[in-house]
């Protein structure tokens, strides 16, 4: 599975780097980046609850 951030609906809040920095970075002007472009299998259900978490929907998992 991939991540992708969509950089135009991202407010900054930060819930995705709270519950995983070494995923997601969210820098001084809000704008979160995905920092792995792969997320292991045993990463996934964390990596889901972070993308569910996100109040504006910024973030999302494909194949």
């Amino acid at each position: 599975m991939k991540i992708a951030a969509d950089r135009t609906r991202c407010e900054g809040h930060g819930m995705c780097e709270a519950l995983l920095p070494d995923i997601f970075r969210v820098d001084d002007e809000g704008n979160v980046t995905v920092l792995t472009d792969q997320v292991a299998e045993d990463e996934l259900d964390d990596v889901r609850l972070a993308v569910d978490s996100c109040p504006v929907e910024a973030l999302r998992l494909f194949d």
